[in-house]
C-alpha cells in the first residue's frame, strides 16, 4: 500500500524566557507580528510571518522549570530571493548579532545564521 504524502501548512512554535526580547531579535531579522496574544493585557504570545514563514513564540510559564535548555539541536531555515548580505545589514542595525558573515553555505546558496536569545538557531539564505 503507497502511503499518500502530508499536504499541510504549518508554522513552528517556540517557548520563551523573556518574550519582549525574542520579539525585538525577530523583528530585528525581519519577522513582522501578525497576531498578538494577550490575557489580561499582559502580551502572552505572538505569531510572527516573513514572507510564507510563520514563527510563534509565546512567553514560557516555566512550569518545566526556569533552568530548561532551550534551542538544542534545533534550527529554524528560511529562504528568501531577497539579497542576504542587505538583509545582514539590516539585522545587524537593528541591533542583531550574528553568528557570522553572509557566506556560501556547505551546499551552495549565500546564507547568514543567527542565534535567538533562548538559543534557537534562524538560517536565513538564498534558495539552493
Amino acid at each position: 500500500m503507497a502511503s499518500e504524502m502530508l499536504q499541510g501548512r504549518g508554522s513552528l512554535s517556540l517557548s520563551a524566557n523573556d518574550l519582549e526580547r525574542s520579539l525585538t531579535f525577530y523583528t530585528g531579522l525581519g519577522f513582522v507580528v501578525q497576531d498578538r496574544y494577550e490575557d489580561e493585557g499582559r502580551l502572552q504570545g505572538v505569531m510572527l510571518r516573513a514572507g510564507d514563514a510563520l514563527l510563534g513564540v509565546s512567553q514560557d510559564d516555566f512550569a518545566k522549570g526556569r533552568d530548561r535548555a532551550k534551542g538544542l539541536g534545533m534550527s529554524f531555515y528560511v529562504e528568501t530571493d531577497q539579497d542576504v548580505a542587505a538583509l545582514a545589514r539590516q539585522a545587524k542595525d537593528a541591533g542583531v548579532t550574528l553568528d557570522g558573515d553572509p557566506a556560501p553555505l556547505p551546499w551552495g546558496p549565500m546564507g547568514f545564521r543567527a542565534t535567538d536569545p533562548d538559543g534557537f538557531k534562524v538560517t536565513i539564505c538564498n534558495k539552493g
